[in-house]
């Protein structure tokens, strides 16, 4: 039976298993403008997060 001849290490291990893992963005809809954001951030279209205001947006 074949057996390796030497212990793989983790960064050529990881390397092999990274294209697995790769998946879309998810978005949020942002409960004040109801845009859509990125999860845990602040939004940058007014610059609230977790109900409070985070950022200053300028308005256009």
């Amino acid at each position: 039976m074949a057996v390796p001849k030497r212990k793989t290490s983790k960064a050529r291990r990881d390397k092999r298993r990274a294209h697995k893992h790769m998946t879309a963005p998810s978005f949020a809809q942002c409960p004040q403008c109801h845009e859509q954001r990125l999860p845990h951030r602040v939004c940058p279209t007014c610059g609230y997060y977790n109900g409070r205001p985070i950022l200053e947006v300028e308005e256009v």
